[in-house]
């Protein structure tokens, strides 16, 4: 059973379609990019996928169960959070609340009794933060971080409950070319060694080439699935877009596309929001 499943799924805003007859599955351990232009949709197929946007039509599942059932089992990174400089908060303490800052607020002492039960919190935050490479750093304010430094916690804050499906949206905005390549690296290691599937929202595919299954494309309020070679043509492009695109290869396998309103290389979902 597909980790998500949209079948003829459309979602209307304000009493404006922003997508439809949209057809995605992304199976157990996938790694799907969504694309798009700004507006197109992306960021409101995640919440759709949380259930906090319900379907105008079609239908979704995710986990096999309806969306907004199984978000226990999902981890979410949201569109990017800024860390004041002066924050104190210890990148560890940030992860924990992934774990129980939605009953508890801020980690606090417990008493005895719970020994154990802390134990094993505090066990489950250094797995992940290992795991996400941050450990040598996660015990400094968050606010002293380098952006990288921050997203690499954020992630492992999103994978601490054991997720079965990870959602990131634009974890590699604002972020320099090497640390996009690294926060890549990390969710694409994380999916294959994990078998955590993932989606993740992004303005430019290319530091994700090398990890990914395949590829959500929305534009026109439609949208085109599949491998990255299929979908990321002047073919289907100029088909969903209505206007001349053409994809070219640079030396270095970098994709590069001409003639769209806004190419993925420049993608901006920081002010699509719900209202």
């Amino acid at each position: 059973m597909p980790a998500v499943e949209l079948s003829g799924a459309a979602v209307r805003l304000g009493g404006r379609t922003i997508w439809s007859g949209v057809d995605v599955a992304v199976g157990d351990g996938e790694f799907v990019a969504v694309l798009g232009g700004n507006g197109s949709g992306k960021s409101t197929l995640l919440k759709a996928v949380l259930g906090v946007l319900p379907l105008a039509a079609g239908g979704l599942s995710v986990l096999g169960r309806p969306a907004g059932r199984e978000n226990a089992r999902i981890g979410y990174l949201p569109q990017r959070r800024s860390f004041d400089s002066g924050t104190r908060l210890r990148g560890s303490d940030v992860v924990r609340l992934g774990l129980d800052g939605d009953r508890w607020g801020l980690p606090l002492p417990l008493p005895g009794r719970f020994a154990s039960s802390r134990r094993q919190a505090s066990a489950r935050v250094r797995e992940v933060i290992e795991l996400a490479g941050a450990g040598e750093y996660a015990d400094r304010p968050i606010g002293e971080l380098s952006g990288g430094e921050q997203q690499r916690l954020l992630i492992a804050q999103a994978l601490v409950r054991r997720p079965q499906l990870l959602l990131l949206d634009e974890p590699l905005d604002s972020l320099d070319l090497p640390n996009q390549a690294v926060v890549a690296a990390l969710v694409g290691d994380i999916c294959r060694e994990e078998g955590v599937a993932v989606v993740l929202v992004a303005h430019d595919v290319n530091p994700l080439l090398p990890y990914l299954d395949r590829v959500v494309y929305l534009a026109g309020g439609h949208a085109v699935s599949g491998a990255v070679e299929q979908v990321i043509t002047g073919e289907t492009l100029t088909r969903l877009y209505g206007l001349p695109v053409e994809v070219l290869k640079a030396s270095d396998g970098r994709l590069v596309v001409v003639g769209q309103p806004e190419a993925p290389a420049h993608h901006h979902d920081r002010h699509e929001h719900v209202h």
